[in-house]
């Protein structure tokens, strides 16, 4: 080495910018623990990132009730397609279906306004049709009685 470079100073600008202290009154300068910061780094980051996926996991179980019950109603409505219909049922209005002889017919009658003798075998359900031409069962029948839907 020679002497030249010996009495070149290790940092050539303002103290305060220095990366090493160059004084005895310069602030302390820790080293950082690295290890620390990356373990903190990565415990952050996979908390977020499971409460991000939680919640797309939500978002997703509520779009695949949506999609079953848009299958359901479509099933719905398959079956009231093939029904009997003498008429032609208007959106937003409520109707009823009924059996008889193993044949499904609509009516705007409900089971009620019949009276005492009711034509059809069985009442099914009261369903309403929406917008989109899909039926919606409002009032279901079972074998226990009617079932609000």
């Amino acid at each position: 080495m020679s002497k030249n470079n010996e009495n070149t100073p290790y940092f050539n600008g303002d103290a305060k910018f220095s990366p090493i202290p160059l004084t005895v009154s310069s602030p302390q300068i820790k080293a950082e623990n690295k290890g620390k910061i990356k373990a903190s780094a990565v415990e952050t980051m996979q908390k977020q990132a499971k409460q991000q996926i939680d919640m797309l996991k939500k978002q997703a179980e509520t779009i695949m009730e949506q999609v079953q019950q848009i299958e359901d109603r479509l099933q719905v409505s398959y079956g009231i397609y093939e029904a009997e219909m003498k008429f032609t049922p208007k959106i937003g209005e409520e109707y009823h279906l009924y059996e008889k002889e193993g044949q499904k017919i609509l009516s705007f009658i409900s089971p009620n306004e019949w009276g005492k003798h009711m034509p059809y075998d069985q009442f099914l359900a009261t369903v309403l049709l929406l917008a989109d031409r899909t039926w919606e069962v409002r009032v279901e029948h079972d074998k226990n009685g009617l079932i609000q839907i």
